[in-house]
């Protein structure tokens, strides 16, 4: 899981206000960071996944994740936020700490679904989510999240 996650994909206290908001940021660093070659692709791709059901987690986590032509390498993309932004998450709580995640459509299926599977049981575990939410720093968030995520 170390090629999906960089410390540049990282990024802590973002100021947004919509959760469209937050997929131009994702789009933005998947290009910048070269995990996509269209930021409109992944934006459209990130809110047609979002139209089928919410990937709001629990306790301020959301999980958006696509899977298209334009993304040429898997990545997980992290945002925290100044404040929520409302995400029809599971428990009504607005969105605060964003894991996305962005498939090539040639990796799609079991790839996809393993890498979805691994982040979501990471979060299933109560001290994992609040030592993220109380990580300060981008490198704080990049060990804890490759310490759940090698195992």
């Amino acid at each position: 899981m170390m090629k999906l996650l960089s410390i540049n994909n990282i990024h802590c206290n973002i100021s947004v206000n919509t959760k469209e908001d937050v997929f131009q940021i994702i789009a933005k660093i998947a290009v910048e960071n070269g995990y996509a070659i269209s930021a409109d692709k992944v934006v459209k791709g990130l809110l047609e996944r979002e139209a089928e059901s919410t990937t709001g987690f629990l306790e301020g986590f959301a999980i958006p994740h696509t899977k298209n032509e334009t993304i040429q390498h898997p990545g997980i993309i992290v945002q925290t936020m100044e404040k929520g932004v409302e995400w029809e998450s599971l428990d009504s709580l607005p969105a605060r700490f964003i894991i996305a995640l962005l498939i090539p459509d040639n990796e799609a299926g079991t790839a996809h679904l393993k890498y979805l599977s691994t982040i979501a049981k990471m979060l299933m575990h109560k001290e994992v989510r609040d030592q993220l939410i109380q990580a300060e720093k981008e490198q704080q968030i990049y060990d804890i999240l490759l310490e759940y995520l090698n195992d």
